[in-house]
């Protein structure tokens, strides 16, 4: 973007601030510390300048807003137009108390819900199975069959709100309930509109949460991408989920080539499944950690957009616009939050939604102060919602599209991260014979993401150790008194009362016809036939989450992860 001429003014120019004005001023007060570094390790410079950003070729590496590649953003009007969609993750004890909560969420302004299931529905376990004593509604809601998504959204019209379901291995389960939930509310299917997680390859990457091994995981994640194409179309029924691989200690780079070479493996499936990129790339969703270095947190999230527009349309020969857009949720970094002085993780969590809205997401959670403590407290959510509501009333950070676009220092850092993903990316590929799918299923095989990931998590722990890295609270700035704040107590009755529930439910319901439902379940399975139509149906006839899952647990047997394996 500058001539040769103006470039070598600009070196001269610097070369001289160097030595008559940065140098005796290093000389007398020298600098905080001698090196600077994200939250990731990459190293910052002091100053940057248009000789960092010489090489950028404004239309095809920015461009504009709504335009490709989308670095600047998918809309052109951005949060000009609507804000992003605010989310609170809500889920706890029994459907009757979500429901509560989801009600009292909306009444405080939330504009979409997002749903926390507990350890046993993750798992495809019932409340009754002796495997989930202990863990029934602690960390989320339970759901055992549709009578408890019935009352989880009683009250609440599916039609008008947009819901996000976070959960994994029984997620096609959950969403055959929730378009069930919809025929019986008269909301015809293709209006329901929210989010699946869904992402399987990310299980066995990061979050270690699976029921039936990693290639049968992936055929049922093509099954709900193929049925909510033609069934529910404003439904993403997959949110590819870097989120947790941040959280289990990646760096920025890796969250971002892992999620998108997990994206691309799941767009190689669909294309071999004989699905048509354009009919099923624009409802692919993305989920994005947002951690405390926020210069780093916004380069991430415009190179994310580049990457997946340049290899939609080169390696997968996307047409359609939406095909080439990718849209993201962002949620803050549980990781940083601390159980020491919980307050400051209110300024952390400000400081991470703010990279997410600079960054462009389309959606946002915010962490609550006190979930390093225990599930957040009705206090906590309210201060974690009004945090996203300050950000987009009063900040002014809404009113700009890409505002720190042209930036030398966020143009830079963009470039360092697209190229640095992009090399993980072809190494995938490379891994996998020229398909990013197979080289996702090698990888996992093999250890290799959990050994990058492992590496880089003991290399920041090293340094938080050390001290050069610096946690507010924890390894600077402690004290000595108790700060912990009033916590949300699970209460310990629920397991009795959501089994009163299920073993209502059984007493109550066709047992011909649940059984006549899942050997349907089975004969799809043994045909390799879409196996959701006979999810729909056995959960319309309150088969259980175990009852189903258990027939996918049958057929494609148990998965044992190889750790070590070089």
């Amino acid at each position: 973007m500058y001539d040769d001429e103006e470039l070598s003014e600009i070196r001269e120019a610097k070369e001289s601030w160097e030595a008559e004005t940065l140098g005796p001023a290093l000389d007398r007060h020298g600098e905080r510390k001698d090196r600077f570094a994200t939250v990731s390790n990459r190293e910052v410079e002091r100053l940057y300048t248009p000789e960092d950003v010489a090489d950028i070729d404004y239309a095809d590496d920015l461009g504009f807003p709504g335009e490709e590649p989308y670095t600047r953003g998918v809309y052109p009007t951005m949060h000009r137009g609507r804000t992003w969609t605010m989310r609170q993750f809500a889920g706890f004890g029994t459907a009757e108390e979500t429901n509560e909560r989801f009600h009292y969420l909306i009444d405080e302004g939330q504009t979409g819900l997002s749903t926390a299931f507990d350890m046993p529905s993750l798992m495809g376990l019932d409340s009754d199975d002796p495997m989930s004593l202990g863990e029934v509604g602690k960390e989320g809601v339970a759901v055992d069959t549709l009578r408890d998504m019935e009352v989880l959204f009683d009250g609440i019209d599916v039609g008008e709100v947009s819901t996000s379901f976070t959960i994994n291995p029984s997620a096609p389960v959950i969403y055959a309930m929730y378009v069930a939930i919809a025929d019986q509310q008269g909301v015809p299917r293709e209006e329901l509109r929210g989010t699946l997680q869904n992402d399987m390859l990310k299980e066995f990457i990061a979050q270690k949460e699976w029921v039936v091994p990693p290639e049968p995981s992936l055929d049922l994640v093509t099954d709900t991408i193929e049925f909510a194409v033609a069934e529910t179309p404003k439904f993403k029924p997959v949110s590819v989920s870097g989120y947790h691989i941040r959280e289990a200690g990646s760096t920025a780079v890796q969250e971002l080539a892992f999620t998108l070479a997990d994206g691309f493996a799941y767009v190689e499936d669909c294309l071999d499944r004989g699905l048509d990129v354009d009919a099923f790339a624009p409802q692919l969703s993305f989920f994005f950690n947002s951690h405390n270095s926020i210069f780093e947190e916004v380069a991430k999230f415009r190179a994310a957009r580049r990457i997946y527009a340049r290899v939609m349309d080169e390696w997968y020969g996307a047409e359609a616009d939406a095909s080439k857009q990718l849209k993201f949720h962002t949620q803050t970094a549980g990781q940083s939050l601390t159980a020491q002085q919980p307050l400051n993780n209110v300024v952390r969590v400000t400081i991470q939604a703010l990279a997410g809205v600079l960054g462009g997401t389309q959606s946002l959670h915010t962490n609550s102060f006190d979930e390093a403590l225990a599930l957040p407290s009705e206090r906590a959510v309210r201060v974690a919602l009004r945090t996203q509501q300050i950000i987009a009333e009063e900040s002014g950070a809404a009113d700009i599209v890409d505002p720190l676009g042209g930036s030398f220092a966020v143009e830079t850092l963009t470039d360092e991260v697209e190229a640095e993903a992009m090399a993980y990316i072809e190494e995938i590929r490379d891994m996998g014979d020229g398909a990013v799918r197979d080289g996702v299923l090698r990888g996992i095989e093999e250890g290799y993401f959990h050994r990058e990931i492992q590496e880089a998590s003991y290399e920041y722990q090293e340094r938080v150790d050390s001290g050069e890295e610096t946690v507010v609270g924890v390894n600077a700035y402690q004290v000595e008194a108790d700060t912990e704040p009033d916590l949300l107590r699970v209460d310990e009755t629920t397991r009795e009362r959501q089994l009163d529930r299920l073993e209502s439910v059984k007493a109550e319901r066709d047992d011909e016809a649940v059984e006549a439902a899942l050997d349907d379940l089975r004969e799809a399975v043994d045909a390799d036939e879409n196996v959701l139509p006979a999810i729909v149906t056995a959960v319309k006839e309150y088969a259980t989450m175990g009852e189903i899952m258990a027939v996918f647990e049958a057929e494609y047997g148990t998965y044992r992860e190889r750790i070590g394996v070089a």
